[in-house]
């Protein structure tokens, strides 16, 4: 049976204000886990639905928040000013949190997901948001001093690109060395790529030289990431 595609729903933020957000559901949505994407920096675009769409067909509930409000672009430039606009406190605490609740009521599990931005944004949900339940981050983190790891209370897995040259790997060592000194259940992997490498669209021309996609991690982080929401989110014992 072919997946039907995601629609635009509006949700609640908790202070009251409503969004819009890109939902996809799986063939059967009774008992089914569900999961927050956060876009990259490019907004809410075809992409990303993608992502929400792949979940979907796997078994999850899929919501992609709409940070930007109906823009999106394929510019580096505007991408940036964009990102640089968004106010990551106000966007954690009410747009991400407000789906993570609108979820809640479909699901008794919600677990939360994002791409370079959207990974930043993860972690910040993750130890400021209660009601999630696993966390999957893929390369991108916020200044590691906005974390609060001892807040972590659950599973997170963490795809990291060797070779990226927006997200340190330096960095990325410092934040395991903070989530293990918090005791939190994480997992990280590194993979000799780009920054984006499972964007499909990060290749060509019009896209910044410093992203590459590449197939073989992008789908190695992909099975990964499904036995770990496999492992977190279905089993009777996988949150804690």
């Amino acid at each position: 049976m072919k997946q039907t595609p995601g629609t635009m729903v509006t949700f609640r933020r908790p202070d009251g204000q409503d969004v819009q957000g890109y939902l996809a559901k799986p063939q059967k949505i009774e008992g089914a886990p569900a999961i927050v994407v956060i876009q990259e920096w490019w907004g809410l675009n075809d992409q990303i639905r993608g992502v929400a769409d792949r979940l979907a067909q796997s078994g999850y509930l899929a919501l992609v928040p709409d940070l930007y409000r109906g823009k999106a672009t394929a510019e580096e430039e505007e991408a940036h000013h964009l990102m640089t606009s968004l106010d990551f406190g106000d966007a954690t605490a009410q747009d991400i949190r407000g789906a993570v609740q609108y979820l809640k009521q479909q699901s008794q599990r919600v677990g939360v997901t994002g791409y370079c931005m959207g990974g930043a944004l993860a972690l910040l949900a993750l130890s400021q948001i209660p009601e999630i339940s696993a966390g999957v981050v893929w390369y991108g983190f916020p200044p590691l001093d906005y974390i609060d790891a001892s807040k972590i209370k659950v599973p997170v897995l963490g795809h990291w690109a060797a070779q990226d040259a927006f997200f340190a790997a330096e960095t990325v060592n410092a934040l395991e060395v903070k989530l293990r000194e918090a005791d939190v259940d994480f997992e990280f992997h590194r993979y000799l790529a780009h920054h984006a490498f499972a964007n499909e669209t990060a290749v060509g021309p019009g896209r910044i030289a410093q992203t590459q996609f590449d197939p073989v991690w992008s789908q190695l982080a992909w099975d990964r990431t499904l036995t770990f929401w496999g492992r977190t989110m279905w089993s009777a014992t996988g949150t804690r």
